[in-house]
């Protein structure tokens, strides 16, 4: 009887702790990118202009299975000194859809990727670094690609290109960034 019950207990603690530490191909994620916004505005009648900066963009969602998630994101494209205790913002918020190819397994090894959906893009005017002042906002598609690795089925790196438009009152933005981003996979 005591070596059926010790045998009974090593088994479900082998299987509790084969269940707690393996990771399924499903599950939450949380995703930082840091990069560089190529930001292009068109005005009508009066030209065109181009400018550079930081990006900082925070994500999470959730993959169905390995190749399929649903991520939303939020975060700051562009921002600028236009006048003491004045500065212009650009910050995106979106949702869509992304989609991953692994060639190591389920989220392992070397990994290409896509994502699309719907990005809300506000030009915001601030004074004292909160006091909004003016806001402009338009919704379009977004849409981009990654290539990266996954280190193990939680963690992984990669490197990303997104493209999102608006179109504010004749000042057409086109807004390129690339970024380094780590994701973690819970």
């Amino acid at each position: 009887m005591k070596n059926t019950l010790m045998l009974a207990c090593t088994l479900a603690l082998a299987t509790l702790s084969g269940t707690a530490f393996a990771q399924d191909a499903a599950g939450g994620f949380i995703r930082g990118e840091i990069g560089r916004s190529d930001i292009d505005l068109d005005v009508d009648g009066f030209g065109s202009a181009s400018e550079e900066d930081t990006s900082a963009v925070f994500g999470g969602g959730y993959w169905f299975n390995e190749y399929v998630a649903v991520e939303g994101h939020i975060g700051t494209l562009y921002n600028t000194h236009v006048d003491d205790d004045v500065e212009l913002d650009l910050i995106t918020f979106g949702v869509g859809v992304a989609l991953k190819k692994s060639f190591g397994g389920a989220h392992t090894g070397f990994f290409v990727g896509g994502r699309a959906g719907v990005a809300r893009l506000t030009a915001q005017v601030r004074e004292d670094d909160f006091d909004v002042i003016d806001d402009e906002s338009d919704i379009k598609p977004y849409f981009g690609v990654s290539a990266g690795y996954d280190f193990s089925q939680r963690f992984g790196l990669s490197l990303n290109w997104d493209r999102r438009q608006a179109d504010f009152d004749g000042v057409e933005v086109d807004v390129d960034t690339i970024a380094v981003g780590g994701e973690f996979r819970f």
